[in-house]
């Protein structure tokens, strides 16, 4: 059986509410690891925002108050999340953010983002982590960053180091806040040349 309750939350100074439901993460309380990476981002007028793997929605409707829910589109693997994101979208006087149902970044045309936010599944195999980070990199803008939390630190260090050519990394509570910055469109590739001839 589904249980469903609602969430009453500030963040930013912004008050919110969520419904949830048990099918997803977190349905009791916005999760700690979601709260850290957000007290990291700044948003600004002129970004555009992904919401990667978005639950019930809580950074990208936070993103999309703040800077306008054309600029934001949120998209996750379950239908349950999706449609209980649509719904906090509505309940939170955003509905105008694009939400889709996408395997990672299987169902999703568009790029060009500035910021790309993600809570990740990392304590299953790293391989959703892992084309995240690689696929994630090439939908971003030039100068674009993208933001990811875990519980676990060397192998994503590792992981942006070798996609992004750096990485920021923030220790709050038991999370690590992740934070790289697409420089330019051939580091990934250069790099992949470099590894295969060595």
């Amino acid at each position: 059986m589904v249980n469903k309750s609602t969430i009453d939350i500030e963040v930013k100074g912004i008050r919110m509410k969520f419904k949830t439901s048990t099918e997803l993460f977190s349905p009791k309380s916005v999760d700690k690891g979601t709260l850290a990476m957000l007290s990291i981002v700044n948003f600004s007028k002129n970004d555009k925002v992904l919401d990667l793997g978005c639950g019930y929605g809580v950074v990208g409707i936070l993103a999309a108050k703040i800077i306008g829910a054309e600029n934001v589109i949120m998209i996750d693997k379950l239908e349950a999340a999706v449609q209980i994101s649509k719904e906090n979208a509505v309940l939170n006087g955003v509905s105008n953010i694009k939400t889709y149902q996408s395997d990672g970044f299987r169902n999703l045309d568009e790029k060009d983002f500035t910021l790309i936010l993600s809570n990740p599944p990392y304590h299953v195999d790293l391989k959703i982590p892992k084309e995240f980070i690689e696929k994630g990199f090439n939908r971003l803008t030039i100068g674009g960053k993208m933001y990811m939390v875990t519980k676990r630190k060397d192998w994503y260090k590792n992981k942006f180091i070798s996609i992004f050519g750096g990485v920021k990394i923030w220790e709050i509570g038991d999370y690590y806040v992740f934070m790289a910055v697409k420089m330019n469109s051939t580091y990934a590739k250069t790099k992949q040349r470099r590894t295969n001839r060595i």
